[in-house]
């Protein structure tokens, strides 16, 4: 057997125990909605601004992105602030999207959805969060004072039933 036929045999056989698994190609996989998602505007995530740059590889801190390295994933439109910032979350999107769709993690755990500030976050268990920071209120000072373990699981709850079939 060549090396192509030996690599074309294990496409098929890795194909075929993924779809016994359950797990449909990606071209068989339904769109998510994005309607529930914290896209503003301009239909933009983030107000504009790199979600990898929230995270250390990425500097650690907010970026505003640029329009010239744009890309849509799943119905949502992302921007960042360099090629190499768009490649990271091309390779891994799942690791560097915010969580609950874009909307404030603190609201989201009191079952609300409210605009965030994009320069007031957190990574928290290898996940982006975002706050709404205004005059009078600092959703993410709230979060910290607060449970994070057990506000965590609240918020995915209520996210969970925003975006269900």
């Amino acid at each position: 057997m060549r090396v192509q036929e030996k690599i074309t045999a294990g496409l098929a056989a890795l194909s075929l125990f993924a779809t016994a698994l359950g797990a449909a190609p990606e071209e068989e996989r339904e769109p998510r909605s994005v309607e529930e998602f914290n896209l503003g505007k301009q239909a933009l995530a983030i107000e504009g601004y790199d979600p990898v740059a929230y995270f250390p590889e990425g500097g650690g801190k907010p970026l505003e992105g640029d329009a010239k390295h744009e890309l849509v994933h799943e119905g949502v439109r992302y921007r960042f602030a360099s090629e190499k910032n768009r490649d990271l979350f091309e390779k891994n999107p799942a690791r560097f999207e915010p969580a609950f769709g874009g909307w404030c993690a603190w609201a989201m755990a009191k079952d609300k959805r409210v605009e965030v500030d994009p320069e007031s976050f957190l990574i928290q268990d290898g996940r982006l969060l975002l706050f709404y920071k205004g005059f009078f209120n600092d959703t993410r000072k709230k979060w910290k004072k607060g449970e994070p373990k057990e506000l965590l699981p609240k918020a995915d709850e209520y996210w969970k039933k925003l975006v269900a079939p």
